[in-house]
């Protein structure tokens, strides 16, 4: 996925609008609990990095390092901003959240997992006060570098680019 944008974002953008009613096809791991209602819809676009250096298991792997994207409303406005670390949520009116990751399912071959988050208080005031949960849907690309991490290219960083659709949660 080397360009995100025209046709492609117009079609994912539209998609955003089907999301209410694309609830029930989303696997239960990561459904919000009753008692949410549904505030805010983002399409989230941007880039991954990753670093090549020794995992878990003292072997070479590319590990994940942060995300950098812009959150766009339905009309295609930048609206805010995902990145990290920590995973942030950021309004254009300078209110955030961070949060827990619950739970992930798969993405699809190629796509990074859908997830649930569990908001943490926001700071400041604005949009993103009072959510309670985030969920990542509709996930394409995102995932590790393909390329070959060895220990003769460790420190080496890939950017790798993703979209996905943020929804954000209240209680209600």
């Amino acid at each position: 996925m080397q360009n995100i944008n025209g046709k492609m974002t117009l079609v994912l953008t539209s998609a955003l609008l089907l999301i209410p009613a694309a609830q029930a096809v989303v696997p239960e791991s990561v459904q919000v609990p009753a008692g949410n209602q549904l505030v805010m819809e983002t399409l989230g676009i941007g880039e991954i990095t990753y670093e090549c250096k020794a995992a878990d298991t003292g072997k070479p792997a590319w590990v994940f390092m942060g995300p950098d994207a812009m959150l766009k409303d339905s009309a295609g406005n930048e609206i805010g901003r995902y990145f990290g670390p920590p995973a942030t949520w950021q309004s254009a009116d300078g209110s955030s959240v961070t949060g827990k990751q619950l739970a992930v399912a798969p993405g699809g071959d190629g796509n990074i997992p859908l997830q649930l988050v569990q908001a943490n208080p926001a700071d400041g005031e604005g949009a993103m006060t009072g959510v309670t949960y985030i969920q990542r849907l509709n996930t394409q690309g995102g995932v590790a570098p393909a390329m070959d991490c060895s220990e003769g290219n460790q420190g080496d960083r890939q950017v790798v680019q993703y979209q996905a659709d943020y929804l954000f949660w209240k209680a209600g």
